[in-house]
């Protein structure tokens, strides 16, 4: 038996069987779940109704995350799967689908953050930020000083940071794309997966 997608086989609303009149067609048909995991790429190419396509990401190790309030995008490595609110199985199997938490590397965002910034973030208790000295031209001193202007981090980034390590949550869905991008947990959001995970 092949895998159906159709709803003939359940009883009406009211409790009465329903008749079978045909048997199944493709157009509804389903395929096997991806269950993508965690490792180096691996992506298959599926044929699908009207000659369209879906890539079925069986393994993936790196997605485009996006940082919400800094406006900033990169191309990070996705380290581990730190939850998922449907099932505690898909973390042990460290699968990736929509909606699960995973860490990712903070580096290429902290790079960035103190490029824009020109301040050091991240940094251990007890540490200091060292003076540097400043780099490019005067108008771009002053393009980086005026900028400082609105900054705020949240703590709970900057701890993030510290570590290398930032919570993010996978808004693609792996399995029909082939991507695994997402977002940075952060705010009221963030608070509430460590308070999901403090749980666990």
């Amino acid at each position: 038996m092949g895998i159906s997608r159709e709803g003939k086989h359940k009883r009406r609303e009211t409790g009465g069987r329903r008749s079978k009149f045909r048997k199944k067609r493709k157009f509804e048909m389903g395929r096997p779940a991806a269950m993508t995991k965690l490792g180096e790429k691996r992506v298959h190419e599926v044929r699908t109704r009207g000659g369209n396509k879906k890539f079925r990401a069986l393994r993936l190790d790196s997605g485009n995350f996006s940082w919400g309030t800094e406006v900033c995008t990169k191309k990070v490595r996705i380290i581990d799967v730190k939850y998922n609110a449907s099932d505690n199985e898909l973390v042990r199997t460290k699968t990736l689908v929509k909606g699960a938490i995973v860490l990712v590397d903070a580096h290429p965002f902290k790079s960035w953050y103190e490029a824009h910034y020109g301040v050091k973030i991240g940094l251990k208790k007890g540490q200091e930020a060292e003076a540097e000295e400043a780099k490019g031209s005067a108008h771009v001193q002053r393009k980086i000083a005026a900028r400082q202007k609105g900054r705020t981090l949240e703590e709970a980034i900057d701890n993030q940071m510290a570590s290398g390590r930032l919570f993010a949550k996978i808004t693609s869905r792996p399995g029909q794309s082939g991507r695994c991008d997402g977002q940075i947990l952060e705010g009221a959001e963030l608070a509430f997966y460590k308070k999901q995970m403090d749980k666990k």
